[in-house]
């Protein structure tokens, strides 16, 4: 089990959540550290989505959910009184499952969305090196720079869930999260995310959603090991898959369930 650590990034006590009367989260105690990537792994059902989705405040917004426990950035509760959601979520980016980009925008404009819907307007001369660098930093810069102005829903899908990793850290949040953001890919594309998530993790805090078992042994160096709504197991990934402590997590890794 990794030690709790006070100056972790991300800390999470006691996390219980609801969608209506239905509890998908069981009291859910856990620290990340600053960069590096941290798998969430577990069956469908078993909360991964959810407690993600909890970090940045996106769970409050379905009808009928809500949580208890804390969740801290920095020391800072995410739920606090004097935290605004809308730049939490400057701080704490969000990639989801399928590849969304806006599709009436330009590649260039949905690199800068993020920044337009927390009020930044950049000058032009700005916005082309935040462009550049957030393309460059999701490796999607070489492939699109002479189409700028083109629709970001006329690349292909792994260039566009590249593209909405470029308007997440266009930003420049501190942690990114990701939700199985592979699932909809080609092994082709996958690998140039996993490449990409490589480079990330020296710069940023990541958590990664993922039912590949391979890719979370891949990516990221601790695991977390979900079921029904708890948080089973949450080590070194290698000794979650070479040494787990639990029989249900060696039930789940090795395939019996799940």
């Amino acid at each position: 089990m990794i030690d709790t650590d006070e100056a972790a990034k991300i800390s999470v006590r006691g996390l219980s959540a609801w969608y209506r009367d239905n509890q998908v989260l069981r009291a859910i105690d856990m620290d990340i550290s600053q960069h590096g990537v941290t798998a969430i792994i577990g069956p469908s059902g078993c909360g991964k989505s959810t407690f993600i989705r909890c970090i940045n405040r996106l769970h409050e917004m379905v009808p009928g959910a809500r949580m208890d426990g804390r969740i801290a950035v920095d020391g800072q509760d995410v739920h606090g009184a004097a935290t605004d959601p809308v730049l939490l979520r400057r701080r704490i980016g969000m990639v989801f499952q399928k590849p969304n980009p806006f599709p009436t925008m330009s590649i260039r404009d949905n690199v800068l969305a993020g920044l337009r819907l927390t009020g930044d307007r950049p000058s032009p001369a700005r916005a082309n090196e935040i462009v550049e660098r957030a393309l460059r930093q999701a490796a999607l810069w070489d492939e699109v720079r002479g189409r700028l102005d083109t629709r970001g829903s006329g690349l292909s899908g792994g260039q566009q869930q590249r593209l909405c990793i470029a308007r997440a850290l266009a930003v420049e949040p501190e942690i990114v999260l990701m939700d199985e953001p592979c699932s909809a890919l080609d092994p082709v594309a996958t690998a140039k995310i996993e490449d990409l998530l490589h480079e990330l993790r020296e710069r940023y805090t990541l958590v990664i959603v993922t039912h590949n078992m391979q890719q979370a042994a891949r990516v990221s160096q601790q695991t977390a090991f979900f079921l029904a709504g708890e948080l089973i197991e949450y080590a070194d990934t290698d000794d979650i898959f070479t040494a787990p402590v639990d029989k249900r997590t060696e039930d789940y890794i090795t395939g019996k369930f799940g």
